[in-house]
């Protein structure tokens, strides 16, 4: 591959981690030399011409392979669906884009995330069957995650997904329907707390925190006073931040035998996906090799 560039479309770019990650996975997943991350920021108020911008640009420029998208998923994929030589079948039915592949001046529009949270919820709990699911969020990640489980060979016993946005809960409806799992999913538009909802998972349940708070923003979707489940697994899709949602689930851990888990996996799964798409590479998803990749992208952000 002649192309070395991948751009990392979001909002603020400049500041993230993800650089210096980037940069020492290259000679760990033998990228192509001179391989960069290249930041390209958009408001969060872009415009339909802003994307066809973005994406005629990168297909103009022999140097870019491709790109990672955050924030913007939605709205680039509606503003350039037509651009696209190719979509996926996960990003037509979740109606967004989180990865972009550039070959030969066409652009490929395709959503990961679907399987990033499947390879995240593996290495937690590969056994969905009899579960009960509260996926609370149902912005794109919330949206991945419901995919996987409904169409997974064991789908759970039934879940839950919740937002305070109506219109998010809607295209949510709109993604199991495609599913086939309407039967399965339920909707809740919620105000406030939403510990019952969190205790009625019962036993063994699966508790999601996609909202974002206790990262983008600060607080929990449940209050100090919830009781998890027995056995209940607590996921927060964060991993930096406050992360008020997984202190509350570890301050019950022992006494309610949980399983808790952050969203480092995510995120590395997230973008070694991202990478392995663009560059057209075989990058383990598990095992030694997967572990080190994470041990580098934590040395290089300096977490312990």
């Amino acid at each position: 591959m002649t192309a070395r560039a991948m751009q990392f479309v979001g909002v603020s770019t400049a500041g993230s981690s993800i650089h210096p990650v980037f940069t020492a996975w290259a000679p760990v997943l033998g990228l192509p030399d001179g391989a960069r991350l290249v930041g390209v920021d958009l408001p969060l108020d872009a415009t339909p011409g802003a994307y066809r911008e973005v994406v005629a640009a990168m297909a103009d420029d022999p140097e870019v392979a491709g790109a990672l998208v955050t924030t913007h998923k939605i709205g680039l994929f509606s503003a350039c669906v037509d651009l696209f030589e190719h979509v996926s079948d996960d990003a037509a039915a979740l109606g967004e884009v989180s990865c972009l592949v550039v070959r030969g001046g066409t652009v490929s529009a395709h959503a990961l995330d679907v399987t990033t949270s499947s390879l995240a919820l593996a290495a937690i709990e590969p056994d969905m069957a009899g579960r009960q699911v509260l996926i609370m969020g149902a912005g794109g990640a919330g949206k991945a995650l419901m995919r996987h489980l409904v169409t997974r060979p064991d789908p759970p016993a039934g879940l839950t997904i919740t937002d305070t946005d109506g219109v998010r809960l809607a295209a949510a409806v709109d993604v199991a329907a495609v599913a086939g799992a309407t039967g399965l999913v339920r909707t809740v538009q919620v105000h406030g707390p939403q510990d019952d909802l969190v205790a009625a998972c019962g036993p063994g349940g699966l508790i999601v925190n996609a909202t974002g708070m206790g990262k983008d923003r600060g607080g929990s979707p449940i209050s100090d006073a919830v009781i998890f489940p027995e056995r209940a697994i607590a996921w927060d899709f964060n991993y930096r931040g406050a992360l008020s949602f997984l202190d509350q689930a570890r301050a019950q851990r022992e006494s309610r035998s949980l399983t808790v888990e952050d969203g480092w996996t995510y995120f590395v799964h997230g973008w070694t996906r991202a990478i392995a798409r663009v560059y057209d590479l075989d990058i383990p998803t598990d095992g030694p090799a997967f572990e080190n990749l994470s041990v580098v992208a934590r040395d290089a952000r300096g977490i312990q």
